[in-house]
């Protein structure tokens, strides 16, 4: 039997012959000019994120080896699975814990307080909990410190108790207070570090982690000065942090994490300190619209923190932005996880993408910019100084700015929203879910534009509705027609679609033209005019802008959906 050689008489691959390669394709696109550099073609493929991260095309074992990888805390048995439970009725509550406790799930995040379980009803809540077994993470706000002394006189024996002062959630003395008390028990912590507020008003991931950074510094001090040593301080942290759909990015951020957090901890002298983490699938990026669409957010949400090292996970219900979770939606969330668990085996390896030169790269530039934020933080006078005068607000509202402008424009597509929504779907009915204010920063939702539209489109009389008026045979119009269509049903508006002298007859006050560039210079200016005579207060053109009378505006991929939908519901 002959030797099986494989690729071995095939040329050495380059990089330098591929960035030839990309330089050609590039130039065949128009992107690139018969000048251009191969250095420029990679160029032109480089994006940066919002946190100014360059991300190359191509990363390969060129240049310096990445940084040894900070290990994980948890074990290869797996991530600790965290359902969430706010639901004001403890009697609910507690029967809908006992069935997540039953089937998978490890530990509890309960909210009491405003917006959740009142205090005074804990121990109902927790009624039939083995409290030795399964662990409780409170979430109390400006009730925690009555909920922790209700949780430690009800046996609780492991978990959180949900100190976060710059969130609203006690105050830093009290937060002490307890850390003394509970510091001999290696299950319990007293404080969190809940990034998520962070996170939900816009942040990018850097500004997240550096924020977080920030936080977790403010509290170290401030246990360390109620007579916590530096080792004790440590263990009484837990950090929150937000997984979203760009698996690459959240798996990039919670190693990265891991890594700031260990630099504190060695400037601290406690060089073997490693960060606790708990991961929550983003409500940020949730949608009230197609919500059925958010089991795969979330899934790739929960692949990438188990992949990423969180230490527990809790996958947000995907009827998340309808109300209070019914009990299927619970389930699918505890099982998304199980499965990634015991089936794919995603927790089986310590750092599954450690040594991978897209991650490394972009774990490290992601610190360094985390890094860079958290020190003007400090410089400023700390995180108190920093929430307080505005420059974390200030902060985040240019980042949200900056991306709600990538969403307007469907830069950052959102299935089932932006794109390929559904104009007929009929959402599940849930109750309503208690609403909850958490410190002083705003809460924003990626699709929430479009949710606007489509809600101001369902309270019309009558459903509005845009003319499609059609140049030319179908295989000239129907592409158009087709982005067009989804274009509208984004903002609630439906269509309908035939020759232009059929507007008049339709009932449309608004009409948009469609067919191919050929038709549109022989067509498109007549027909805009006899459609504009014929009563359309606005007509649009699918299309690139040109110079043809009559057009109130154009539809094309890039455009500013969200003003153009503003306009035609005015």
């Amino acid at each position: 039997m002959s030797e099986l050689r494989l690729a071995s008489d095939f040329p050495t691959a380059t990089a330098e012959a591929w960035e030839k390669l990309v330089l050609g394709v590039l130039r065949k696109s128009g992107a690139a000019t018969d000048d251009s550099t191969p250095a420029e073609a990679v160029e032109l493929l480089t994006t940066t994120g919002y946190d100014g991260v360059a991300l190359a095309p191509l990363h390969t074992a060129a240049g310096s080896p990445p940084p040894p990888s900070v290990p994980l805390g948890r074990t290869a048995n797996g991530w600790d699975i965290r359902q969430r439970h706010a639901d004001p009725d403890a009697a609910a509550t507690s029967e809908a814990a006992r069935a997540d406790l039953e089937n998978g799930v490890a530990s509890l995040w309960l909210v009491l307080g405003a917006g959740g379980v009142p205090v005074d009803r804990l121990t109902t809540a927790l009624d039939g909990v083995l409290l030795d077994l399964a662990g409780v993470t409170l979430d109390a706000g400006a009730a925690t410190a009555d909920a922790a002394e209700a949780f430690l006189a009800a046996g609780g024996g492991s978990g959180n108790l949900g100190f976060d002062p710059f969130a609203g959630a006690g105050d830093l003395p009290g937060a002490a207070a307890f850390a003394r008390r509970v510091a001999d028990r290696p299950g319990l912590r007293a404080m969190v570090v809940d990034a998520l507020r962070y996170h939900d008003a816009g942040a990018s991931d850097a500004e997240e982690l550096a924020c977080s950074l920030a936080t977790g510094v403010a509290y170290l001090r401030g246990l360390t000065d109620a007579g916590l040593s530096v080792a004790q301080a440590l263990a009484q942290l837990e950090f929150r942090y937000a997984a979203t759909a760009d698996q690459f990015g959240t798996i990039a951020k919670l190693r990265a994490a891991r890594r700031l957090w260990a630099r504190v901890a060695q400037a601290c002298g406690e060089p073997s300190a490693t960060q606790t983490q708990h991961v929550v699938t983003s409500a940020a990026m949730m949608a009230a619209r197609d919500p059925w669409v958010n089991m795969l957010r979330t899934t790739l949400a929960c692949f990438a923190a188990g992949v990423g090292g969180a230490d527990a996970v809790t996958v947000l219900p995907f009827d998340h932005r309808l109300g209070l979770p019914d009990g299927f939606a619970r389930r699918i969330a505890r099982n998304t996880q199980s499965l990634l668990i015991d089936e794919a085996s995603v927790s089986r390896v310590a750092d599954p993408a450690g040594g991978s030169w897209y991650v490394e790269s972009r774990t490290l530039g992601l610190a360094r910019a985390a890094w860079a934020w958290f020190t003007e933080i400090e410089g400023a006078g700390g995180m108190a100084a920093a929430l307080s005068s505005g420059l974390v607000a200030e902060r985040i509202a240019a980042t949200w700015d900056a991306r709600a402008e990538n969403l307007a424009h469907r830069r950052d597509p959102l299935t089932g929203v932006s794109e390929f929504p559904n104009p007929h779907e009929k959402l599940p009915s849930r109750r309503e879910a208690p609403q909850r204010t958490v410190g002083d920063l705003p809460v924003h939702h990626y699709g929430e534009a479009f949710e606007r539209l489509r809600d101001r489109a369902d309270a019309a009389p009558e459903r509005p509705t845009v003319y499609l008026a059609t140049l030319g045979p179908p295989a000239a119009h129907n592409a158009r027609v087709g982005f067009a269509t989804n274009l509208f049903a984004a903002g609630g508006v439906a269509v309908v679609a035939g020759p232009v002298d059929g507007f008049a007859a339709s009932g449309a006050a608004v009409a948009c033209v469609c067919g191919s560039d050929r038709s549109y210079a022989e067509e498109a200016s007549g027909a805009a005019l006899a459609l504009a005579s014929g009563g359309a207060r606005q007509v649009w053109l699918a299309g690139r802008p040109g110079e043809y009378d009559g057009v109130t505006g154009y539809l094309y991929s890039g455009c500013d959906a969200v003003a153009v939908l503003e306009e035609v519901l005015s």
